[in-house]
């Protein structure tokens, strides 16, 4: 794979995408009718967000629609933004119960913490404490992938000051390193081992067996898999340092990925989705601060998917992203409680 270039519409560039609006399917009001009945249909059954499925949200008049959302994100770009829903006009339940329908059409979800949750809260729960897993802290992250298939967001309250959203595509990245930097391509691709952060199950190692790549390939589909402060912390936990060409690696990578000419920055506005492929696009957000007021403070909605139809990739990504989701456990929560330091790597200067 370190000797080619990755030639497909995934690997685009902040210029390649002059604005939101490019990656924005607007749904008309065929649409958002059709998600106000599934929803109706849900709430008259009494059905827990949670347990809801395809069958029990009926949107099959806008099948066409879905198809191409579907394809975009599996085959597409790897993003898009689907705006029209109007957060003035539901509640919080009920956006919550039309994200999860329309999720149903793209995959299966998967616990995201110890607690279990499939609906995660994006909310500030643990401020700028470090041990508090990102989607329940304020501070500010670099540019990662998650553990899942495909990742979706949705905006319910926007922060009262940042909380900007940042995405790169993973194949661009790639091919900007393959062509300046090709001695490091073979170092990403070896890969690193992963802290587990507090989320083994019991008799199991804190750090995963094996290296997971950064880049890889299978059947033709190139697939990043990146969280640098894991990869940090697995470093600190075993008590190694790393050698100057990974450490040379890692930086650069974060170098091209969060530079202008790859990042692409937006807002989120109320009751807009993001979907977006986990293997083809980095993400991240800003630091952001809350309103005194609790119905003001930054709520978003979370999900990890499993695709219905998962492109190809390398096993050991498939371990480590543990694609059927971190299962729940007893007592455990979101917060670390290990003795390792853990820093969250900022993006560069």
């Amino acid at each position: 794979m370190s000797q080619h270039f990755y030639d497909h519409v995934s690997a685009w560039k902040n210029g390649d995408i002059k604005s939101k609006s490019e990656i924005t399917f607007q749904l008309e009001k065929e649409v958002l009718d059709t998600l106000d009945q599934a929803l109706r249909h849900v709430q008259k059954r009494n059905i827990q967000v949670e347990e809801i499925t395809q069958d029990d949200f009926p949107i099959s008049t806008i099948e066409k629609e879905i198809d191409k959302w579907v394809s975009e994100v599996q085959e597409g770009k790897g993003l898009l933004l689907l705006k029209g829903i109007d957060t003035e006009k539901y509640s919080k339940e009920e956006c919550a119960i039309i994200y999860w329908g329309i999720s149903t059409y793209f995959g299966e979800a998967q616990s995201q913490s110890p607690m279990g949750d499939k609906l995660g809260h994006v909310v500030n729960v643990g401020g700028k404490d470090q041990r508090e897993r990102a989607y329940r802290n304020s501070l500010e992250l670099a540019l990662h992938t998650d553990a899942s298939d495909i990742v979706g967001m949705m905006c319910l309250v926007p922060a009262e000051k940042g909380g900007l959203s940042g995405y790169a595509s993973g194949p661009a990245v790639f091919n900007h390193i393959a062509k300046h930097r090709p001695e490091l391509i073979p170092v990403l691709e070896e890969g690193f081992l992963y802290h587990r952060f507090g989320e083994h199950l019991p008799g199991e190692s804190p750090v995963s067996e094996e290296k997971v790549p950064v880049f890889s390939e299978k059947d033709g589909y190139l697939s990043i898999c990146y969280l640098r402060s894991y990869i940090e912390m697995a470093f600190e936990e075993l008590g190694l340092e790393k050698q100057k060409l990974e450490n040379e690696a890692l930086d650069y990578l974060d170098e091209v990925a969060h530079s202008e000419e790859f990042r692409l920055n937006f807002m989120m506005e109320p009751g807009e989705i993001a979907f977006f492929n986990n293997y083809v696009v980095l993400h991240t957000r800003t630091e952001f601060f809350d309103s005194p007021d609790p119905e003001k403070q930054r709520h978003l909605l979370r999900l990890w998917l499993r695709a219905h139809n998962a492109r190809p990739i390398n096993p050991v990504i498939d371990e480590k992203a543990q694609r059927n989701g971190i299962e729940s456990q007893e007592g455990k929560g979101t917060y670390y409680q290990g003795n390792t330091k853990y820093t969250e790597t900022l993006p560069p200067a």
